[in-house]
């Protein structure tokens, strides 16, 4: 079997200073809040290069506090590229807000910039913009846009923990930025958890007010908040993981690089695309051929582990039918049947990899 991923392997490399640091938090009770979640925090920002950075109860819940965060006018048009988890369209609705999709670009699926520019309307505020597999989104074409049409930018880096564009950390390129520690992501906790970073002091502190029943100290409601906190254990886990980002970044683009020589002579698949300047952190490593079904039902037949990401394109979902997208045409409606997710991460051996693709390569072969 060649595991889409490992945690389990994870877990074991790191398991004495992972039980040292649960043990820790268990030892001193303090489960909210505390010197374990700051600790994390700080080297988090510190990481990706803004003062602040507030953890949170996920990764969703960081897009909401994060978009109240930026106060726009209620009923705000906000942009989301059609290619992602719902979560980044979820957060727009969510806080009273419209979205509307634009589409995917069609070699690297990060979000398609002339088409998020020839969306925009006199009531669009703001751009949600996916890093989506990991990979950076053009920036510098997003920001142009924004600027002219002075447009906020929420940066989505759910899936690009140690990504960077043009060697700045995705996350402190615009406004404001959000992640998710979900167990599967390149850090994850051992649960649910969150962040949002920013340079803007007044962002920061609105989202620690927010995600903390609106108030800095206790009983002290200045406004109606929710409860949304990265707890002690949590951030605990996140602080062993973090120092080995880099080096599991590193583990993971070697994959794809071990990948792409091993596809090459694929002719019937698309590799992902490499952008000069956009390095890509390879949360996912993702193919695309219309023979996905079969070659999905084949690997597995094999004992190779695939997933899918997304079968649905956001526009298609029930949940957005009032908009009338589904049958717009987008690059991205056409994507969700032909798009599969390797295995990746620092648990593969070369001997696996060079397996995944020999089954591949035989796959078309036939």
């Amino acid at each position: 079997m060649v595991k889409f991923l490992d945690l389990q392997a994870q877990y074991r490399s790191l398991q004495p200073q992972m039980n040292e640091a649960i043990h820790g938090v268990l030892d001193e009770a303090q489960f909210i809040g505390g010197r374990y979640t700051q600790k994390f925090e700080e080297a988090f920002a510190e990481t990706v290069g803004v003062p602040y950075c507030i953890g949170v109860g996920n990764g969703t819940d960081a897009l909401e506090l994060a978009i109240e965060a930026l106060d726009l006018p209620p009923g705000s048009e906000i942009i989301v590229p059609a290619n992602t988890f719902i979560a980044s369209a979820e957060a727009v609705t969510r806080q009273g807000h419209r979205v509307v999709f634009c589409d995917s670009d069609p070699d690297d699926y990060t979000i398609d910039v002339s088409s998020m520019e020839s969306v925009i309307t006199d009531r669009t505020a703001a751009v949600v913009v996916v890093h989506l597999y990991g990979l950076p989104a053009a920036m510098d074409e997003v920001m142009a846009v924004a600027r002219r049409h002075d447009l906020r930018i929420v940066e989505d880096c759910a899936q690009a923990h140690g990504a960077r564009y043009k060697g700045q950390h995705v996350g402190s390129l615009g406004d404001v930025a959000t992640f998710s520690f979900y167990p599967g992501k390149i850090i994850g906790a051992y649960g649910d958890g969150g962040a949002v970073l920013t340079s803007d002091e007044n962002i920061a502190r609105h989202v620690r007010m927010a995600a903390n029943h609106g108030r800095m100290a206790k009983y002290n409601h200045e406004f109606e908040g929710r409860c949304s906190r990265l707890d002690a254990l949590q951030a605990a886990v996140l602080s062993v993981k973090l120092p080995h980002l880099e080096e599991w970044v590193s583990a993971r683009q070697r994959v794809a690089a071990r990948y792409r020589a091993g596809l090459a002579s694929c002719a019937d698949i698309r590799l992902p695309a490499e952008r000069p300047g956009r390095e890509h952190a390879y949360h996912l490593y993702v193919i695309r051929t219309q023979h996905r079904d079969e070659l999905q039902r084949y690997l597995a037949e094999q004992g190779v582990e695939t997933s899918v990401h997304y079968p649905t394109p956001l526009p298609m979902l029930p949940a957005y039918a009032y908009l009338g997208a589904a049958d717009a045409n987008l690059v991205a409606n056409s994507q969700g049947t032909q798009l599969l997710s390797l295995p990746m991460g620092e648990h593969l051996t070369d001997a696996e990899v060079d397996e995944v693709a020999r089954d591949i390569c035989e796959f078309f072969a036939r």
